[in-house]
C-alpha cells in the first residue's frame, strides 16, 4: 500500500527557515512548509506545538507584511 501524504500529514512536511532570519539564538524563527494548496507555518522552538495553516494566497499577502514592507 502506497500512503499518499495530505495537506496535514505533519510527517511529509519539510520545514525550512527565512534566510533572512537574524535572531542571535537561531532558534527565533518562523519555519514554513508547503503541501498542495496548503502553506503550514510553526515556531521552531516548538515544533510539536501548534501550526498555522494558510491558503498560498494569504500567503502571498502577509509576507509583504511580515516584512514590513
Amino acid at each position: 500500500m502506497i500512503r499518499k501524504p495530505t495537506a496535514w500529514d505533519a510527517s511529509a512536511l519539510e520545514w525550512f527557515r527565512s534566510s533572512y532570519s537574524s535572531s542571535g539564538d537561531g532558534n527565533d524563527c518562523v519555519e514554513v512548509a508547503t503541501a498542495l494548496g496548503t502553506v503550514h507555518v510553526r515556531d521552531s522552538k516548538d515544533v510539536q506545538g501548534p501550526r498555522l495553516a494558510v491558503t498560498p494566497a494569504a500567503w502571498v499577502r502577509f509576507v509583504p507584511y511580515a516584512a514590513g514592507h
